[in-house]
């Protein structure tokens, strides 16, 4: 029968909550990388927030000053985009953990070049959508 490692308290871990697919490789890197890791993860889940509450606001401000459609259609690429950056997050976290757990290289991130692009479309929707309304007013 195996005991269960103890923590640094001399209790025993509880394993139930430790995702297997992450901890059951490697061995434990330098408790510092693993919070910086953590600390990352939790950054884009809160840019990730921050989308939604953008997305929410742009619907509430459409909705009280009848805003055009262009800006309920910003506002749902908002919370789509953010919802997806948050679920992102957990995965690059799970990757990030395990190639640290396992001594690898870290890698790339995934959701960054995808962010970017994004934000330079959405500028230039958005840019383009301006110069249009603006001559349609002349």
């Amino acid at each position: 029968m195996s005991e269960r490692p103890e923590s640094p308290t001399g209790d025993a871990e509880p394993d139930a909550r430790r995702p297997r697919s992450v901890y059951g490789v490697g061995s434990d890197p330098d408790v510092r990388f693993s919070l910086a890791n953590e600390r990352t993860a939790l950054a884009w889940v809160r840019t990730g927030l921050a989308l939604v509450a953008g997305g929410v606001a742009l619907t509430t401000l459409a909705a009280l000053a009848d805003l055009p459609w262009v800006i309920d259609a910003v506002a749902l690429v908002a919370c789509l985009a953010g919802g997806l950056l948050a679920a992102s997050a957990l995965f690059s976290w799970r990757r990030a953990e395990r190639a640290l757990r396992e001594g690898r290289s870290l890698p790339a991130p995934a959701a960054l070049p995808w962010l970017v692009g994004g934000v330079v479309v959405l500028a230039l929707v958005l840019a383009a959508y301006a110069v249009f309304e603006l001559a349609g007013d002349l």
